[in-house]
């Protein structure tokens, strides 16, 4: 476990980019996940609308409603003491109109006490952007693959392959850092695009799938665990098979119980 207790802020993230210092991020959707994550020394815990698919078991990101998202994002603040905490707001939630997006974005910092938000998309939400900071709400952009939008692609493939959309990824990019964003998601481009984007942004730029390039990375928390098995992307390192062990305590379990082995004398009264 890491020592550093120094709270993570949106200036100490531009400080870490500045001093070319990674940004370790991951998700998290409960309050001992957070806390295991915050004590490890995780610098930004995105309570992400992943947790649609990893957590209650939709085939995409979409379903997550707000009062959804609010629950987890509480959960996770209550905690987190040294993370950043960024609330990814869902599908339909800042779409509809800048006012619905400014409320719904400052639902995140008012009622489940996180520090930003999350939205994708490029110059079609500038203004939204803009009007979310301008009310003193920090805001992390997202291009490339952006999860909210897969109905609309189709596909999961790397975007930012062809030169007319990675002109637009970096034509969205220098938008969003204009609009006021302090940081941005890159989610599998290629490296070099990913590069490109990196070196052309003041921001620090977070990727996931994005190559080693970035200021920082980001993985769904319960892929790198090996908790999640129905989709395993090419990006994702296991850092463990904790779903396999699981199942196996479980296993155990089950047998002991059955097998009148447990309670044994030690557990009883």
């Amino acid at each position: 476990m890491t020592k550093a207790r120094r709270k993570v802020t949106t200036s100490r993230l531009q400080e870490m980019k500045e001093q070319d210092e990674k940004i370790a991020c991951l998700t998290a959707y409960d309050y001992l996940m957070a806390s295991v994550l915050d004590e490890a020394g995780v610098d930004v815990i995105l309570v992400g609308d992943s947790a649609g698919t990893v957590f209650a078991g939709y085939d995409t990101t979409i379903p997550m409603t707000m009062t959804q998202m609010l629950y987890h994002a509480a959960v996770v603040s209550r905690a987190t003491e040294r993370a950043l905490v960024v609330g990814d707001l869902p599908f339909m939630s800042y779409q509809a109109s800048v006012e619905e997006a400014l409320r719904n974005a400052g639902a995140f910092i008012k009622e489940a006490l996180t520090e930003a938000v999350k939205l994708e998309g490029g110059e079609p939400i500038c203004s939204t952007v803009r009007r979310i900071v301008d009310a003193g709400i920090p805001v992390i952009g997202h291009l490339g693959l952006t999860p909210q939008s897969i109905h609309k692609f189709g596909t999961y493939r790397t975007r930012g392959t062809s030169d007319d959309e990675a002109n637009r990824i970096l034509k969205d990019a220098a938008a969003l850092q204009d609009a006021g964003i302090f940081s941005l998601v890159l989610e599998k481009i290629p490296q070099d695009l990913a590069k490109e984007v990196t070196e052309s942004l003041h921001i620090p730029t977070i990727g996931i799938g994005a190559g080693p390039h970035c200021d920082g990375q980001i993985l769904v928390s319960h892929d790198m665990l090996g908790l999640y098995n129905k989709f395993r992307p090419r990006f994702v390192r296991r850092y463990a098979e904790l779903g396999s062990a699981m199942g196996e305590a479980f296993e155990a379990y089950c047998l002991d119980v059955k097998g009148g082995r447990f309670p044994g004398p030690d557990e009883s009264y």
